[in-house]
């Protein structure tokens, strides 16, 4: 594809797969066609499944959806003509969201050897996870590859929740049973999430559970009830903002009692449901598996270094190939070409999703050399922020570079090329800091 026509029609036999970017240590590379937007209308049938919420969702103004996990997936309720993403991302950041998250399945693990199993299959310690505690967490293949970076919740002794980021795990942990035998059942369970995000989260949430609640740490959990359900509650979340998540119990029997309470408590907080906040999410340098990552990254590609330990001594699956991965790194020889960086870069605001994954150049070059996952504007900021891959000798913080961008975001700029440069992830400080960014904030490159 010519660098100088970047940017062509869904119907333009010049859409091909662009080849200057150097994928040579993928399988499967990624697609970097610049297709654009090619609306379709997405097909409601029993080949995926609703969650217990997704009526609810429907019910609050959800109009268009994703497919995540095999399950319908809200991706926006309010329209373009009235504000679209950004009034739910003004919501977000000044008042309180509540999201459908069911996506997240819940995997359980239980039984006797149900912390030898877990700690054998994720690369962080999972014997300094105390009952009632999680962790952000990765597990990877025995390439080094991450296969899902869910929140692990460990809810006893003997049982754990791995809230499941978009990839299918519990056959792969079933599959790797088969051969260890470890005493545990792995199976999904009837638990279905909410996120409740914003700054006014702690004041609702302590509305609908008592004071307790606003004395959880961070990755702390509470077992509580709404409108008489049993619930979990976590204080984590898919953003820099103070938020939770609530898990209830035997949610396709009790999933309108709990949304419905919710969102009685939630009027005087003035609470909106909303779609998860990619455009914040980006802001707090947090990962979406499947657009940012997959199971082809390795963590040293995206500043996951932290969550692969110099010391745990137990092994783990994919223990032997990250630890060459790292000597090869300190070495000087990185296993890998493309690293992700954070970037701002002009044109007009991004206010919606990316339909592709748009292409990063050297600054008046002809040929792209990296690829944006995944952009947004921030109002904060007041530009266009991005996270993106690029060689690994142009991840300098500084670095000039381009974006190429579509015709809708470029007001007739020649080539339709933007000036962008590499800066720091986080973009923003955020409330509650996830854990890549207190790993950063403490200089750790490993797990504690």
């Amino acid at each position: 594809m010519s660098a100088k026509h970047p940017h062509v029609g869904v119907n333009d036999a010049n859409v091909t797969q662009v080849t200057s970017v150097d994928q040579s240590g993928r399988k499967v590379p990624i697609n970097l066609r610049q297709s654009g937007r090619t609306p379709v209308e997405m097909l409601i049938s029993t080949r995926v499944r609703k969650s217990p919420y997704w009526h609810l969702a429907h019910q609050a103004g959800c109009w268009r959806a994703t497919v995540y996990n095999r399950m319908y997936h809200p991706r926006g309720y309010v329209r373009p003509e009235d504000g679209g993403a950004m009034v739910e991302y003004d919501a977000l950041v000044n008042h309180v969201t509540m999201w459908n998250v069911a996506v997240e399945r819940q995997i359980q693990v239980k039984g006797p050897d149900a912390e030898a199993f877990v700690n054998y299959v994720i690369t962080r310690d999972a014997t300094r996870i105390k009952p009632m505690h999680g962790k952000y967490v990765i597990l990877c293949n025995e390439a080094g590859g991450i296969l899902n970076d869910p929140v692990l919740l460990r809810i006893s002794e003997d049982e754990f929740w791995f809230s499941l980021s978009d990839s299918d795990l519990e056959l792969w942990m079933r599959g790797v049973n088969i051969a260890k035998g470890f005493d545990v059942t792995i199976a999904e369970i009837d638990v279905a999430p909410v996120q409740i995000q914003g700054p006014k989260s702690e004041d609702l949430m302590a509305d609908l559970f008592g004071e307790a609640v606003r004395e959880i740490p961070y990755y702390g959990l509470m077992a509580g009830q709404v409108a008489g359900r049993d619930v979990i509650i976590s204080q984590t979340g898919f953003t820099g903002e103070k938020g939770y998540e609530i898990y209830l119990r035997d949610a396709t029997r009790y999933a309108e009692d709990m949304w419905n309470t919710v969102l009685e408590v939630g009027k005087k907080h003035q609470l909106m449901v909303i779609a998860p906040a990619h455009h914040r999410r980006i802001a707090a340098g947090i990962l979406s598996w499947g657009q940012d990552i997959d199971m082809e990254t390795l963590p040293f590609q995206c500043n996951l270094a932290y969550q692969v330990p110099r010391n745990k001594a137990a092994d783990y699956i994919g223990k032997q190939a990250l630890e060459a991965a790292r000597a090869r790194l300190e070495a000087g020889d990185p296993p890998f070409h493309l690293k992700m960086v954070g970037l701002t870069f002009g044109g007009l605001p991004i206010t919606d999703y990316a339909p592709d994954f748009w292409l990063v150049a050297e600054r008046g070059a002809d040929e792209a050399v990296g690829y944006i996952s995944s952009p947004w504007y921030s109002p904060e900021l007041e530009t266009n922020i991005a996270l993106a891959w690029v060689p690994v000798n142009r991840t300098e913080v500084g670095t000039a570079l381009e974006v190429w961008l579509p015709d809708e975001y470029t007001q007739g700029l020649p080539g339709n090329r933007v000036n962008a440069e590499v800066v720091s992830v986080p973009f923003r400080p955020s409330v509650n800091p996830n854990a890549r960014e207190v790993a950063s904030t403490k200089g750790l490159d490993y797990a504690e």
